[in-house]
């Protein structure tokens, strides 16, 4: 196996602070769950929903090669975990694709989902899953 490409990320401030990547992106972090969030400020909940949509959707885009639009919507909960402490979180990944029937944007997601490396990161979790949903525009809220 070859190494198509390797970045770092780092993050010596904890839940408030700054995560960043060396000579690049700098993150202003805050914790979702401290009394005085800054809610202007990010969290891993937003980096991971993030990073999830961008390879899903980039995945579905390679699949269908620009025929039509895609579009991936990543929901990220933080909830207790119930088999162990701490917390832990539950996503759900919802594609569609323009002008496609519901069964046909059932097969780019799980195509795209067998192929993402961050689904693949993912797999075997039992708090993630890959849904469908209608078209709603490139605007999805």
């Amino acid at each position: 196996m070859s190494t198509r490409y390797r970045t770092q990320a780092i993050n010596d401030d904890g839940g408030t602070g700054i995560s960043r990547v060396p000579a690049g992106l700098e993150v202003a972090v805050s914790n979702p769950l401290s009394a005085d969030a800054d809610l202007t400020r990010s969290n891993p909940e937003q980096l991971l929903a993030l990073a999830w949509a961008t390879c899903l959707n980039a995945t579905a885009q390679a699949i269908v090669k620009g025929a039509h639009r895609t579009a991936v919507r990543v929901e990220v909960e933080l909830q207790d975990s119930l088999s162990r402490d701490g917390y832990e979180f539950a996503v759900t990944a919802f594609v569609s694709a323009e002008g496609k029937d519901a069964d046909a944007v059932a097969a780019l997601a799980e195509a795209a989902h067998q192929r993402c490396p961050v689904s693949r990161l993912l797999a075997g979790s039992e708090t993630a899953w890959v849904r469908t949903e209608p078209w709603a525009g490139a605007d999805v809220a």
